[in-house]
């Protein structure tokens, strides 16, 4: 199988790629455009990518945004209505429901332990520069390889309580089951 994706940056990117690696590791992944720096309009972009991404052979395409302060379920719908329907049964769009940032601290204990900080630092509207902080992010080094490592190890089941997060997943449950891919049910307590 291979997962095509656009995302708006290199943390976006690290994010997805950790998630790949843990749920569908025999999946090629396929790089599109960075969203929003192709200098098209929105209206244009998703289309566009999709036509690009399909020609390379991807058999989904994921979309990974920031919902920046919209709300992320009305950016998910525009998103899935710029989509042509030819390509609809392939997208998956998720929408961080501030940034990419809200994710990683979704379990703000758990994400102290792995950084040696307080859980205090991540539990804001806005973990953002906490989660750079903790992760020792400056400017544009990103440290990909260690944003994949974490998200690799972090207890998703616990990201569910984002909402935005629990979308997404869902997203790719459903579209798991059409590729076979080992998505782990994070929906299902674990058994002590």
């Amino acid at each position: 199988m291979t997962i095509g994706f656009s995302v708006e940056g290199s943390f976006d990117r690290a994010l997805l790629k950790g998630l790949q690696q843990r749920w569908c590791p025999a999946a090629a992944l396929l790089e599109g455009r960075f969203r929003g720096t192709t200098g098209q309009s929105a209206r244009r972009e998703i289309p566009n990518v999709c036509v690009e991404l399909c020609a390379k052979g991807a058999d989904l395409i994921v979309f990974l945004r920031d919902a920046n302060l919209e709300d992320w379920r009305v950016v998910v719908r525009a998103e899935e209505n710029r989509c042509r329907p030819e390509h609809r049964h392939l997208a998956i769009f998720g929408v961080c429901d501030r940034n990419v940032e809200c994710w990683i601290a979704a379990d703000p204990d758990w994400l102290a332990q792995e950084t040696a900080h307080s859980p205090e630092e991540f539990r804001g509207h806005d973990p953002k520069d906490a989660v750079w902080a903790a992760l020792g992010i400056v400017g544009r080094d990103r440290k990909e390889t260690e944003i994949i490592a974490l998200v690799q190890r972090a207890p998703l089941c616990n990201w569910l309580n984002n909402a935005s997060f629990a979308d997404f997943y869902d997203k790719l449950w459903q579209k798991s089951k059409e590729h076979r891919c080992a998505l782990e049910n994070l929906r299902e307590e674990p058994v002590p």
